[in-house]
């Protein structure tokens, strides 16, 4: 995942045990790449950020011309490495804040259930709208404060594990955030989670 330098420190000694921790996500994860599939096709370049050990990435990759899957942990995408993936799935470690690319790039960018945790998102989105086409898709998936059983135990544990979630939105505070940040909401919907609800939120750059 994308992060901070807390959380990277966080992600890089949990790689290893980082897809054993997630098992019990596999369903939304599953669901997120279905959908995410149904916006792409063959002749897309497509950008993921904080891709961890590439569970979207891997399912995704097929259906684009090339994936760049990044995430700031070397440690993360050396496990996503390892596993076998299409010839159109390209890894690498980059600062989602600071992205090598040239304006308008891709035709799609993708970061998921990776902002709240970011300490300066709005810089992540800013070179999101940088790279992006101007007729692209930010695909941005993301779990938002939520009050139901079990919640709250769940994020406390992550904390004392030496997780930090900078940011714990509602759905109506993160389209807000992500409207002041130069995008236009194109869709959403909300997605069941173990972890916390999840917003699937699309979006196109605006004027200006």
């Amino acid at each position: 995942m994308e992060t901070g330098n807390g959380n990277k420190q966080f992600w890089s000694r949990w790689s290893g045990r980082y897809d054993w921790f997630m098992r019990g996500n596999e369903p939304l994860c599953e669901e997120m790449a279905a959908r995410i599939k149904t916006r792409l096709d063959r002749r897309m370049n497509v950008l993921e950020l904080a891709c961890g050990t590439g569970a979207i990435s891997q399912r995704i990759a097929g259906s684009v011309r090339d994936l760049e899957a990044t995430d700031y942990a070397p440690e993360m995408i050396c496990e996503a490495k390892k596993k076998p993936h299409s010839a159109r799935l390209h890894y690498s470690v980059q600062d989602a804040t600071d992205l090598p690319y040239g304006p308008e790039t891709f035709d799609v960018v993708v970061i998921a259930n990776a902002l709240h945790i970011i300490p300066e998102p709005e810089k992540v989105l800013h070179e999101a709208r940088r790279v992006l086409k101007k007729d692209g898709l930010l695909i941005a998936p993301t779990f938002v404060h939520g009050e139901r059983a079990g919640f709250r135990p769940r994020i406390r544990m992550l904390e004392l594990a030496g997780f930090q979630a900078y940011h714990k939105w509602d759905v109506q505070g993160f389209e807000e955030f992500v409207s002041r940040c130069g995008f236009a909401a194109a869709g959403k919907r909300m997605m069941g989670s173990k972890i916390a609800p999840l917003c699937y939120l699309e979006a196109r750059p605006t004027d200006g």
